[in-house]
């Protein structure tokens, strides 16, 4: 299975449709708008519902994506009118034809609190607990908007100098169940790929820190080796 991960986009997605290569799925890990509000959204499922080349095509929110918490009814009104789309909320996706052999893929839009954005939850809180704790334990592939500590998560500002960012609680669950990729976004600065334990973990931000949608989509391959099957890192 070839997948092509962005996140991001900052109703900037317009700019990404050349970038992107096609084949099995395409993800997308939260903050596609600016604020969340209704018009966004409905001009990024828009442009995500067009794109051609894919089989299947999913997404998370994130923390600027504000109206999946404020107004979560009203706005899946506007997602559910597109139907070659599936946004996941504490969530699975599963494809495949044999249950056994499917890749199942779970998606959660929460986070560390962070300034006053959606989707906060106190830093190492029960509650956050309580959300990863809800990610399955046969989970291949796993969107968070939220890296996890350690992983595409530093920081280097006067606010913040070298501070690790990602959540604690998440990188715990995921050495608990070893899932095959997780994909997320929200720090910018964090772009990139880096092997960790049994996990690929992506960063896909699409927009730098200044905003600028220049970052590549990133694809990884799902492919069986002796058996078993492995995250690959594809260099497009």
């Amino acid at each position: 299975m070839k997948i092509t991960f962005i996140s991001d986009t900052h109703t900037k997605h317009k700019q990404v449709t050349s970038s992107l290569p096609g084949g099995d799925l395409l993800i997308h890990a939260g903050d596609l708008s600016s604020m969340g509000y209704k018009h966004e959204i409905q001009q990024f499922c828009k442009w995500f519902n067009s794109i051609e080349g894919y089989n299947h095509k999913a997404f998370i929110a994130g923390n600027h994506d504000w109206g999946f918490q404020d107004n979560h009814e009203q706005i899946m009104e506007v997602v559910n009118s597109y139907k070659d789309i599936d946004y996941l909320q504490d969530d699975m996706l599963m494809i495949g034809e044999d249950y056994d052999k499917m890749v199942k893929i779970w998606g959660s839009p929460w986070q560390p609190e962070f300034y006053n954005w959606a989707f906060n939850l106190p830093r190492q809180g029960d509650e956050l607990k309580e959300k990863w704790n809800m990610i399955p334990e046969d989970t291949d592939v796993l969107i968070t908007h939220s890296p996890p500590n350690g992983y595409g998560d530093l920081v280097n500002n006067w606010k913040q100098p070298n501070t690790h960012v990602g959540c604690e609680c998440l990188i715990s669950r995921i050495g608990e169940i070893n899932p095959l990729v997780n994909v997320f976004g929200h720090i910018h600065e964090g772009y990139g790929v880096q092997y960790g334990g049994k996990t690929l973990f992506v960063n896909a931000s699409i927009c730098t820190t200044e905003y600028e949608p220049t970052n590549k989509p990133i694809v990884i391959d799902l492919v069986e080796i002796n058996g078993k099957i492995n995250a690959i890192y594809v260099e497009e």
